[in-house]
């Protein structure tokens, strides 16, 4: 199926992903984790996002946002250019960190949107880096990790 347009998403609910490039690690320690999740943070505040989930893996991260459309644009334009310049300094690296832009999908109702939580904590499981949900530190859902 083909990528929906940016400009013909909805003001509401997505699912964001994005990738590290040339199959590289996007997160390297804690503290790269950490200054992403501070920087989510910023986000929120600035473009008035509210985070329902979000779960950060070596190589990729997910996030669930509530956002219109044109702040979401905005603020991941923010967090993954900001990311990658102080992931390039700190790890003396030059480039693109990123694979590609990011990935947005629209979540159209409530059910979807526990479904796309729960989905998002899980992925540490199902990629056998943990065995429980509340094992990985990097992950988050307003609805608790007993939803997933």
């Amino acid at each position: 199926m083909a990528r929906m347009l940016r400009r013909t998403l909805p003001d509401g609910y997505f699912h964001v992903m994005a990738r590290a490039g040339y199959g590289r690690e996007l997160f390297v320690d804690g503290a790269d984790r950490r200054h992403f999740v501070g920087m989510l943070r910023a986000c929120e505040e600035r473009h008035a996002w509210v985070c329902h989930a979000y779960c950060l893996m070596t190589t990729h991260y997910h996030l669930v946002l509530e956002a219109k459309r044109a702040a979401l644009s905005n603020g991941m334009r923010r967090l993954n250019s900001g990311y990658a310049a102080t992931f390039n300094r700190r790890h003396r690296r030059f480039g693109h960190v990123f694979a590609e832009r990011f990935t947005a999908r629209s979540i159209g109702d409530e059910a979807y949107l526990f479904e796309a939580c729960a989905y998002v904590v899980l992925n540490p499981v199902r990629a056998g880096a943990c065995r429980e949900a509340s094992q990985w530190r990097w992950s988050y859902s307003r609805y608790g990790l007993a939803a997933a």
